[in-house]
């Protein structure tokens, strides 16, 4: 079974995983952290889950800069795809990546056009030929958060795929060395910018003749929404939780394979639910909420690492045999706090550890498939779209994405796992001890037979 994975089933799917096209949308994507862990911030104090500080922040009249602070960071999350994208993939073929990143973002906002024109007060549909003439034109934010992220995806990578090819084969206008290196890198940008952008605008106007709307749009109606749809289930619950540590098995970081597939689908959802949060203080599946979100992988998926490894950690900790658990126990308790659990990874070992991959396993699938129907029941509530950084301990974690009641659950998630590792880890432990054991009377008869040699010597 080894072989077969490791020679038939990894090989395809590591080649995949190292595309061009994975790695830049992977990498590209780690663009947008800072901004959605500073908007969630805003979004957090602008929906503030307290009634007494809501009330008065609402009656100070803050609510308004909180949102404007959300609204040009965690709300404009497509802008930092489709600039990461493109940037990342000219930057890894080694040419100066910032044009091609701002040729992105031009292409990006080409392809849109105003829809929801807000006047007094209400919502107006205007068309491409209105859009000039009304309010002077503006950029609708409606398409630059989480509807616009499939669009913004596809138009980095193929931006940066185009940029790169003119560069490679050097279809651009070269000046004379003796002109400063800025100038001559804004006339190599100009032919495949050109190219690049005319191309775009062309895509925006046979949308706009034949279907009366816009590639951004036709791509959230057809792609993006049954995408979200097919992730936003209990089957791609279970999908996502059992890929991820059954990758790690075999020391491929499967959160990183995975995260960089899906995330930006998740982040779509938990742009969705941010959005719904922001509108009404809290999300429900009648106003349009998402289970799977970012926050549920990160929070019950990855909570103290890939597996939820807490409950074997504090088991080697207080309760391990054997040295070699004992010791990594406790060398692995803090960071395991913080969600980083490769000391006991490579450690214990998991990986290629045919004891623990049960546990390992199965038990990320109980933490998020029972978050998944306690928040189905409403027996918790929906993620509200915050989302913090991946080393934010458990129980703190939930409190901030969710509530009280989230902090609750898991911090019983948390309990939950040490009842689930407790029957393997004790095997391996029992394995472990033996062994020391047995090392430990061979070195002692080792020593015996020494001193009883030194002692027959000394006599002679």
């Amino acid at each position: 079974m080894n072989d077969w994975i490791n020679n038939k089933l990894l090989p395809p799917i590591m080649k995949f995983v190292n595309t061009k096209a994975i790695t830049s949308l992977k990498n590209g994507m780690l663009v947008s952290l800072p901004f959605i862990m500073v908007g969630s911030i805003f979004l957090l104090l602008s929906a503030f889950p307290w009634p007494p500080i809501a009330n008065w922040m609402k009656a100070t009249g803050l609510i308004p800069y909180w949102t404007q602070a959300y609204n040009a960071s965690f709300g404009v999350l497509a802008i930092f795809a489709v600039v990461g994208i493109a940037y990342t993939w000219v930057k890894d073929d080694g040419f100066e990546p910032l044009p091609a990143g701002m040729t992105a973002l031009v292409s990006f906002f080409l392809i849109m056009r105003p829809t929801t024109a807000v006047m007094n007060g209400t919502k107006t549909v205007i068309s491409a030929a209105q859009a000039p003439t009304m309010l002077g034109g503006f950029i609708d934010r409606t398409w630059l958060g989480g509807q616009g992220m499939i669009a913004a995806i596809i138009v980095g990578l193929l931006t940066g795929w185009i940029y790169s090819w003119f560069i490679k084969n050097h279809v651009t206008i070269k000046l004379p060395d003796q002109v400063p290196p800025a100038v001559a890198e804004s006339f190599v940008a100009l032919i495949p910018a050109f190219v690049i952008i005319t191309g775009w605008l062309i895509v925006y106007i046979l949308f706009d003749a034949t279907a009366h709307t816009t590639m951004t749009q036709w791509i959230y109606q057809t792609i993006q929404t049954p995408l979200q749809g097919m992730t936003d289930s209990f089957g791609g619950v279970l999908i996502i939780s059992l890929l991820i540590p059954f990758f790690w098995f075999f020391g491929v970081h499967g959160a990183v394979i995975i995260g960089g597939i899906m995330g930006p689908i998740l982040g779509a959802n938990s742009l969705s639910n941010a959005a719904i949060f922001k509108a009404h203080g809290v999300v429900t599946a009648a106003n349009g909420g998402h289970i799977v979100v970012s926050s549920l992988l990160d929070n019950f998926g990855n909570m103290t690492g890939s597996g939820v490894t807490i409950g074997l950690v504090f088991f080697m900790a207080f309760f391990a045999k054997s040295a070699q658990m004992k010791s990594i126990g406790r060398l692995s308790f803090v960071p395991g706090i913080f969600n980083i659990n490769e000391p006991v990874l490579f450690g214990v070992p998991i990986v290629m550890n045919p004891i623990l991959i049960l546990p390992f396993m199965f038990m990320p699938a109980i933490s998020m498939g029972s978050t998944y129907w306690l928040i189905k029941l409403g027996v918790i509530p929906y993620f509200t779209g915050v989302q913090v950084p991946w080393t934010t301990p458990p129980v703190i974690s939930g409190l901030l994405v969710g509530g009280w009641k989230m902090m609750i659950w898991q911090a019983i998630v948390l309990v939950i796992s040490f009842f689930v590792y407790w029957p393997f880890v004790h095997k391996q432990d029992q394995i472990l001890y033996g062994q020391e054991q047995v090392a430990a009377d061979k070195e002692a008869h080792t020593k015996e037979a020494e001193a009883a040699a030194t002692t027959e010597h000394a006599t002679d």
